[in-house]
């Protein structure tokens, strides 16, 4: 299986890199911020770099939406999974469009209200994930996984 693991840099690409024991032995790639923790975490990895800042950035959705089209052509990953933020938008809808499976999880720290890269991807997850009872109120489909990092 190819996995796809896209994501901003920082908690979001922790959180990523946290579910290792998932993706540690498949072909594997990441898309994330050229950060400092991103070139640190992800040394021996496979990566592209998207563009940031993402929230609310037109100019750079633009600019991934087309890195998305070149990456998801030449890699074909059966599965991407992000926990966020902005720049997973591009890869889940194109994404479907490739045929792959899409994996969102809520991040934690989002208890009662919905993240807007949650609400721009629900409607095209495979699987949508939440660590919080109340989240199932505001993303009916997801599955409740209790806090998995």
């Amino acid at each position: 299986m190819k996995v796809a693991l896209v994501g901003s840099s920082g908690g979001h690409l922790t959180h990523l890199y946290l579910l290792k024991k998932f993706w540690e032995k498949e072909d594997r790639f990441w898309v994330t911020f050229d950060k400092e923790d991103a070139r640190s975490i992800l040394k021996n990895e496979r990566k592209y770099n998207a563009y940031f800042p993402t929230n609310r950035n037109i100019i750079n959705l633009v600019r991934n939406t087309f890195l998305a089209i070149k990456i998801l052509f030449k890699e074909r990953p059966d599965v991407i999974i992000s926990s966020g933020a902005a720049v997973a938008v591009p890869f889940f809808y194109l994404g479907k469009l490739f045929g792959a499976k899409t994996v969102y999880i809520e991040v934690f720290d989002r208890i009662d209200k919905p993240t807007l890269t949650g609400k721009l991807v629900y409607p095209v997850t495979n699987k949508f994930i939440v660590q919080w009872p109340e989240m199932k109120r505001v993303y009916p489909k997801a599955i409740d996984l209790g806090g998995i990092f």
